[in-house]
């Protein structure tokens, strides 16, 4: 679920966001270490993909090839572009040789869809080349002799089609991205490096979660990560966050003050929501996801901001998602109270905290709704659900295993807590905190590696050679059987049954001891 959406009240007010921010809070580092004339002691500027996984703690450092091309086209020709390669016995020029950064043109098509085509060529990073000098770059728009030019550097937003991108890319400015292809063009070879890395000021991490009451992407996580924040202690500090249309920038409060945007909002039009199911006549509207947001944020005020934890919290939510997630009890009353009884909360105390914050009904703010308003104005909150560890937002499918991983890399190096340790490594890192630190191979294959482990392995491999061994061993006696009973037929078809009187017998026996015997003595004496 994204933050932009169709719904025209709200655009203006995304708008503004993208405009007077940089959401992604930088974590990355672009860098050129060839050739040496390119290196920059601090790195590029850039902008990081709201889209893909990157290597936290990691980087990636390869060769980079432009494929003179914006590669909006699925069908990639990897034999084109600089710098240029050796022809192969057909005479072609060869591909680009893997692993490699690949460098794109901006423009005509989405960013993911660039990323995604280059992603099917092999590449292990995209680098895309900006075509439009920033206004304030007044050596770019000099050189470029162009008229046009922007205020902003663009947000490498999601189309909503991402899911599937693996590989990491970044948006290089016009002015350092027209040097590195003038290199390339050469046909001289640069290498650069992107770098990512959590911020790691303590022992302690910090993370967060965007999203709202209604985000369908979210609820997987929300349900089983309680174990893993329990497990993490007070080791790791968490905070949800509830994402919050400000009404009035967006003018659903008249100048009359009435509500302009009928039940998307709350407070005469100062706090609005999207429709879920984008039918204003039934089911949940905006103004029920405002409301349980402000439910959500009180129940964490009063059970989760003092340790971190909020293991009540947590119960809430998935008490909720199990028992009214549903346009009939999302706003009943009833369902509401029956989760608050079993996640052990007191609503009395729950409601007060709304209705002293400002409440939902009249013509006046709501202080707890105005914090998170200028929460996400100052983090820059663009895509829905988004995860920060230490400031950092995380890129990828939201998930407890890749959640888990970032906040164990976010820790001073030597202070990782013990869970960390202990699971890090486990085919299924959250099976190994739900057993409380156990690292079972055999745990089934959720794990990001989907690997077993070596004693499983070897068992395993033992147990196989030992029923082939015994397959073979059972053939082979039965083969030996057959064997030795079709020489008895033969011997007692073809040779004489008795003594010929003649002494001319094998010993002056009967020919068929042999066969009765079974023994090993020759045929001719």
């Amino acid at each position: 679920m994204r933050a932009v959406t169709s719904i025209p009240f709200l655009s203006g007010l995304v708008l503004s966001v993208q405009a007077g921010t940089t959401p992604d809070n930088v974590s990355s580092r672009l860098q050129i270490h060839v050739p040496q004339s390119l290196f920059k002691p601090d790195g590029y500027d850039h902008r990081e993909a709201l889209f893909g996984v990157p290597p936290y703690g990691g980087s990636i450092a390869q060769n980079v090839y432009y494929a003179d091309s914006d590669l909006c086209d699925p069908t990639v020709d990897t034999r084109k572009g600089y710098p240029i390669r050796a022809k192969d016995k057909d005479g072609k020029m060869e591909p680009w040789p893997s692993p490699y950064i690949l460098m794109v043109d901006r423009g005509d098509c989405s960013f993911v869809q660039k990323v995604r085509n280059a992603q099917r060529s092999g590449a292990a990073g995209v680098i895309i080349a900006d075509n439009t000098c920033l206004c304030s770059d007044s050596d770019c728009v000099s050189a470029n002799g162009e008229d046009v030019c922007q205020t902003a550097e663009p947000i490498m937003a999601d189309d909503g089609s991402g899911q599937d991108i693996s590989i990491p890319s970044f948006l290089m400015f016009k002015k350092d991205a027209d040097s590195v292809k003038a290199e390339l063009r050469a046909n001289h070879m640069v290498q650069i490096e992107m770098t990512w890395a959590l911020p790691s000021p303590d022992d302690r991490v910090e993370y967060d979660l965007w999203t709202t009451p209604s985000d369908m992407v979210s609820r997987d996580f929300q349900k089983t990560f309680k174990d893993v924040a329990t497990a993490l202690g007070d080791r790791a500090y968490f905070t949800p966050h509830m994402y919050i249309y400000d009404g009035i920038k967006s003018h659903c409060q008249g100048a009359d003050g009435k509500n302009q945007c009928f039940n998307l909002c709350t407070n005469n039009g100062r706090y609005c929501a999207t429709d879920p199911d984008n039918d204003l006549d039934h089911g949940i509207s905006g103004a029920d996801v405002v409301k349980e947001s402000l439910r959500r944020i009180c129940i964490w005020k009063h059970y989760g901001e003092s340790d971190g934890i909020g293991k009540e919290w947590w119960d809430y939510v998935a008490e909720f998602l199990h028992r009214c997630d549903t346009p009939d009890y999302f706003a009943n009353d009833d369902c509401v109270a029956d989760a608050y009884k079993h996640a052990t909360i007191d609503k009395e105390r729950v409601e007060r905290c709304m209705l002293d914050s400002g409440g939902l009904e009249k013509d006046a703010p709501n202080s707890f709704l105005d914090l998170e308003m200028a929460a996400q104005t100052r983090r820059g909150v663009v895509v829905l659900p988004t995860a920060f560890v230490n400031t950092v937002a995380l890129r990828g499918a939201l998930s407890s295993e890749m959640v888990f991983a970032a906040i164990c890399a976010g820790y001073l190096d030597g202070t990782e807590p013990a869970i960390c340790k202990q699971c890090s490594k486990c085919p299924s890192e959250i099976a190994c905190v739900q057993s409380g630190g156990k690292c079972d191979g055999a745990m089934g294959g959720g794990g990001r590696g989907g690997s077993v482990s070596a004693h499983t392995f070897f068992v395993t491999l033992l147990a196989v050679c030992c029923a082939f061994g015994g397959i073979g061993f059972l053939h082979w006696k039965k083969t030996r059987d057959d064997m030795r009973d079709q020489v008895r037929g033969i011997l007692a078809e073809y040779m004489p049954l008795e003594d010929s009187g003649d002494g001319s017998g094998m010993n002056g026996g009967s020919p068929m001891d042999f066969a009765r015997g079974g023994g090993s003595a020759g045929l001719i004496s």
